[in-house]
């Protein structure tokens, strides 16, 4: 047993034990496929996964990074990026929306905050989920309008909020507000808070099942233990955070994920839909040799993701080991900024090839293969990628470290 006991009506005799990463490799290869089920038929109808999601967090599946002292399996950077690039392989919806999830998680392993970690890992532990509330429009460089008081001993939030991912599948949510001088402030709201809506009005043309639609915080009320500090806030604006390169690179990861996916669909095509054209020498599309060059350059740009995300990883495990220096965030930031570019144009580069597998049949929306592209596309306008190209370039020609925007 962990030194941490939890109950919870979710939590099952198993799931009060402490796993470890092999037991928890397991499970994921064995939910995998049933992530995979009827994908293409939700995207395609907007049905959102409300269930898988659920399972994943039943499944203890979004505890990966919880040290084993507070009950959790102790996983790397790595092992963990490879599981979102897993679910993203077969549903890169999923694998979005579980993104404010292990950014939390991040978060506070990242800010020493002995008290956080006791009050909020065990939720975790017992099946919660996180969604996010935290960006707006219509303001420049991330310009917060949304506004948080103090009542009394308690605190009192409003204002909206455009992106909120993963908010309809929380069972709590993260938000961020502007004090009474102007400081940022992040609470952590219970779902089913009075005063808390969610609006399922997300309309983007790729990632359309990340739930990532407005907030609203209508007075809501926020108790002070709700009150998350940023590892920023704790160590001064100056010093750079771990979590930030991490949430870079989960992005990434949801490109690789894409990538492997489209390569799929591919093979799947081809093998059971396409047709050769008529001045082909082959009888089978399988035996079309740009059939096959397709295919193989489609699983290059897979591989070549896939690979620099998870090199990126582990530059982000080594930063840990060598004690989250400046240096060695600033590292970390620069490879995963590479990571990015790469895994960004390879998602769009594999989603676009594959409609060279076959004819004007690929185009069929009973195929959905568009979702490929437009996913890859959405996931990649989160950050535009001249930005981390430019990054790295400064970083080499005149040892310019990345900025401290929040995005490196």
């Amino acid at each position: 047993m962990s030194e941490l006991t939890i109950a919870h009506p979710k939590a099952s005799a198993r799931e009060e034990s402490s796993l470890g990463v092999p037991e928890l490799k397991n499970r994921a290869t064995a939910l995998l496929p049933e992530l995979r089920q009827g994908a293409e038929e939700r995207e395609l109808r907007r049905q959102l996964p409300h269930e898988q999601i659920r399972r994943i967090g039943s499944e203890r599946l979004l505890t990966w990074r919880i040290p084993r002292t507070y009950g959790g399996p102790g996983a790397s950077v790595r092992e963990t990026v490879q599981f979102v690039i897993d679910v993203a392989a077969v549903d890169s919806n999923i694998a979005q929306a579980l993104r404010p999830s292990f950014l939390f998680v991040e978060g506070l392993l990242a800010n020493g905050d002995e008290t956080l970690r006791r009050r909020w890992l065990p939720r975790y532990l017992r099946g919660d989920v996180f969604g996010n509330a935290g960006w707006e429009i219509g303001g420049a460089n991330g310009a917060i309008s949304a506004r948080i008081v103090r009542d009394g001993e308690r605190y009192r939030a409003t204002g909206s909020k455009y992106y909120s991912t993963g908010s309809l599948y929380a069972d709590w949510i993260s938000a961020a507000a502007l004090d009474e001088n102007g400081h940022e402030v992040r609470f952590m709201l219970p779902v089913h808070r009075r005063g808390l809506e969610l609006i399922d009005d997300f309309d983007a043309m790729g990632q359309r099942l990340t739930a990532s639609g407005t907030t609203h915080l209508v007075d809501v009320e926020v108790l002070p233990e709700e009150i998350i500090p940023s590892p920023l806030q704790l160590e001064g604006q100056s010093r750079r955070s771990i979590v930030t390169p991490f949430a870079q690179l989960f992005l990434a990861a949801v490109e690789a994920g894409v990538a492997r996916n489209a390569l799929a669909d591919a093979v799947n095509f081809a093998r059971h839909h396409a047709r050769p054209i008529k001045h082909s020498s082959a009888s089978r599309s399988v035996d079309d040799p740009y059939v096959e060059f397709s295919v193989g350059e489609i699983s290059a740009q897979a591989y070549a993701a896939e690979a620099v995300v998870l090199r990126a990883a582990e530059r982000i495990d080594a930063a840990w080991v060598e004690g989250l220096t400046e240096e060695s965030i600033a590292a970390a930031a620069i490879e995963v900024a590479q990571a990015q570019y790469v895994a960004a144009a390879a998602a769009l580069k594999a989603a676009e090839l594959i409609f060279d597998v076959g004819g004007a049949s690929t185009t069929a929306r009973k195929h959905n293969l568009d979702r490929h592209r437009r996913n890859a596309r959405t996931v990649a306008n989160h950050n535009p990628r001249q930005w981390k190209a430019a990054a790295v370039g400064a970083w080499h020609l005149k040892g310019t470290p990345p900025p401290l925007s929040g995005l490196f």
